[in-house]
């Protein structure tokens, strides 16, 4: 119980900690986020003076507020849910915005990422039990699609399977023409959306099995020379049964902490393979917000970063504390 008090007050203090910084990082930028977005609003035509103080007030610019008033406001308003209006689609929530990305970053990325990890893990185990054999030349070769940059992967991608061959769509996460009053819950959809994110998530898997890969094949190299693996071929137990029970399992815990890791990063890390297929999640959404100096939803899409990466890293170090006992007792 000591090991997960501690886990728990350790992430309680982080969460507050990057909530908090959340708060302050525009505030602490160069300029006034409230004048810039003025400024940008006034080349447009004239802009009330109501809209001014509102956008002052929403930015945390209000020169009648302090800085602590202003935090606790903040406060108030995160955990209401409220996390602002987007001025880049003004009136829209960015909450709303949010919640209509949300969904495809987590679906696309996430099951690629899921896959590349079983398929990473489970070639890299076989890879290491036959290590010196043929099946070592499968190392080098997904090491190199891994060194490849993912902006170029995804762009030979799209010019071979989309413009050469046209099996694959080059953009977009469903047919806008075939549903243009946007997402809805059909099989007509599901098969569209299916289809249009085939190509993102193979050069996902493309880029990332050789990591998991590399890593599982030199930890089994290293488990299969340990005192206890020695001891199960001693005791003449199929191999079948070493492979599954004693090696690959203790080989793969480094991969399961990994793993826990990336999970965390799926949001953050869709940035550039959603702006390669112009792809309709978390990571459009954050390009949007930068061009557009829309300081409000870059501060909710921060702030949910942080929290898939808070929330992934938390509940692996509970299971990783119930998978390997060391972890709980060395606390």
């Amino acid at each position: 119980m000591k090991f997960y008090a501690r886990r728990i007050g350790f992430y309680a203090i982080t969460l507050w900690v990057a909530i908090s910084l959340n708060f302050l990082l525009p505030r602490l930028m160069p300029g006034d986020p409230a004048d810039i977005l003025i400024a940008k609003l006034q080349q447009r035509g004239e802009v009330p003076e109501s809209t001014i103080n509102n956008i002052r007030l929403l930015l945390g610019s209000d020169d009648q507020t302090s800085l602590w008033d202003q935090y606790w406001g903040y406060w108030g308003r995160l955990l209401q849910g409220d996390l602002g209006i987007s001025f880049s689609k003004f009136p829209t929530p960015v909450t709303e915005l949010i919640a209509g990305a949300l969904p495809w970053t987590i679906v696309l990325v996430g099951l690629a990422t899921i896959i590349s990890f079983i398929l990473g893990v489970g070639i890299g185990a076989w890879v290491g039990w036959r290590r010196g054999t043929w099946v070592d030349h499968l190392v080098p070769a997904t090491t190199i699609l891994q060194s490849i940059p993912y902006f170029w992967l995804a762009l030979i991608m799209i010019s071979i399977f989309s413009v050469g061959l046209g099996i694959f769509p080059i953009i977009g996460g469903y047919d806008v023409f075939e549903f243009p009053s946007g997402p809805e819950l059909s099989w007509d959809f599901i098969a569209s959306a299916v289809y249009h994110g085939t190509l993102p998530a193979i050069t996902i898997v493309l880029s990332s099995v050789g990591g998991w890969l590399l890593g599982m094949r030199n930890m089994m190299v290293s488990t299969l020379a340990d005192d206890y693996i020695v001891t199960a071929e001693a005791k003449g137990l199929k191999p079948m049964r070493i492979l599954r029970t004693y090696a690959t399992r203790n080989a793969a815990i480094p991969s399961v902490a990994g793993f826990a890791i990336t999970l965390g990063f799926i949001v953050a890390g869709s940035i550039v393979m959603e702006q390669v297929f112009t792809y309709p999640g978390i990571g459009k959404l954050m390009f949007t917000a930068v061009q557009n100096n829309d300081y409000a939803l870059m501060q909710g899409v921060f702030l949910v970063i942080t929290l898939t990466v808070l929330a992934a890293n938390f509940i692996m170090d509970l299971v990783y504390g119930f998978i390997d006992p060391r972890a709980r007792h060395n606390v």
